[in-house]
């Protein structure tokens, strides 16, 4: 590209707390940031260059803004794909590019895409009904995913049997079968349009089970090298195959007997990386920037130990946002808090999240558990 980065608009679908950590790695490089979203108090608004309130899902607001920026990235997939293929035949530089969005969008797509390119992944089918649900031939329990729209654990559901068929989504879903894995992992790893590619380290991550969310995750991850290894190989075949542009986040599971399945990919910085932030050379929202703007990838090696700790709205409480026990974790060492400058708490929301990071891999992982239980969102 010929204009040095600093002269260059980047514009942004969504104003989230991904949208607000791009926001300040891009500061570093003088870059200007446009961010369109439908929230007229999102984490972005107060330190973006231009902030618009407006829909990311509509033909003409997606269009419009598109035309202000140089190039466009999203921080959700959930975006108007057509605008963004009429920009891209304009001229403008759209990454992830906006046929990937397109497939990423559609969980159903996705899991044909693993099968069309023999990635390894757990039994699927797909259906459109309730008696599909039924007559499928995926046995019971299993995993019933609506195809779009999913997101932050919202979406899926587990069916045990044919009495749970009647509460079930209808529409579009996929059916998956029940994986009894050991850990959920995931790979980030980032492609510029050169074709250069380099993954994070592996990380383990600990979940939720009642928000279906990320509560823990640890990195690096203490799997033998082989393994590791062979996750890296699979997220890199994955960014190859989509011939992507930007950061890709490849969740994985481990089963009982060793084998490495994908789950799921999100085209963007992803909550399994923020702790790259404190923990790695380079952090995944720069390493995005590098990637979209063709520039050299960063070191992605880890510094040390880190546990990221999503910080999630306490149940019960709705209202404006006051967090219980902040001065208390922030006494302790290597404690890293980052708040996403949301004004009103609900249940289970990404209200921050916290990184720990330490020599001793234990000692950190004490750490967390300490800021679990200490640090609360509440109202």
């Amino acid at each position: 590209m010929a204009k040095q980065i600093s002269d260059l608009k980047l514009g942004i679908l969504g104003g989230g707390q991904l949208g607000r950590m791009l926001i300040q790695e891009a500061i570093n490089y003088n870059l200007t940031t446009l961010i369109l979203d439908p929230d007229n108090d999102a984490p972005c608004k107060h330190i973006a260059n231009y902030f618009e309130c407006g829909s990311i899902t509509d033909f003409d607001t997606v269009y419009n803004f598109g035309k202000k920026a140089d190039i466009i990235t999203i921080e959700i997939e959930k975006v108007n794909i057509e605008a963004l293929e009429q920009l891209e035949k304009e001229g403008k530089h759209v990454y992830p590019q906006s046929r990937v969005i397109r497939l990423i969008q559609d969980k159903g797509v996705q899991k044909q895409f693993f099968k069309e390119n023999d990635i390894p992944t757990a039994p699927f089918q797909l259906v459109n009904s309730k008696e599909e649900m039924l007559n499928s031939n995926i046995p019971f329990p299993y995993m019933l995913k609506q195809r779009k729209d999913g997101y932050d654990g919202k979406g899926v559901m587990k069916i045990n049997s044919a009495a749970d068929v009647e509460n079930a989504f209808d529409g579009p879903c996929l059916i998956e079968e029940l994986v009894d894995f050991e850990k959920e992992i995931a790979v980030i790893v980032a492609r510029n349009p050169n074709g250069d590619m380099k993954t994070f380290p592996m990380v383990e991550m600990e979940f939720n089970a009642e928000a279906n969310l990320v509560e823990f995750l640890i990195s690096p991850s203490t799997y033998p090298e082989a393994v590791q290894e062979r996750a890296e190989v699979i997220a890199k075949s994955i960014a190859s195959s989509l011939n992507i542009t930007g950061i890709l986040a490849v969740e994985m599971f481990i089963t009982r007997d060793g084998s490495i399945l994908v789950n799921e990919l999100a085209p963007r910085p992803h909550n399994s990386g923020h702790q790259t932030i404190e923990g790695n050379y380079v952090s995944q929202f720069e390493q995005h920037l590098r990637a979209i703007f063709n520039l050299p990838l960063g070191d992605t090696r880890s510094i040390n130990n880190a546990v990221m700790i999503n910080l999630l709205g306490e149940k019960n409480h709705n209202g404006v946002a006051k967090y219980h026990g902040l001065e208390k974790i922030m006494a302790i060492d290597g404690v890293y808090v980052h708040l996403y400058g949301k004004k009103y708490t609900k249940p289970f929301r990404k209200m921050g999240h916290i990184t720990v990071v330490d020599q001793n891999r234990e000692s950190a992982i004490e750490k967390a558990n300490y800021i679990k239980h200490t640090l609360k969102v509440i109202s």
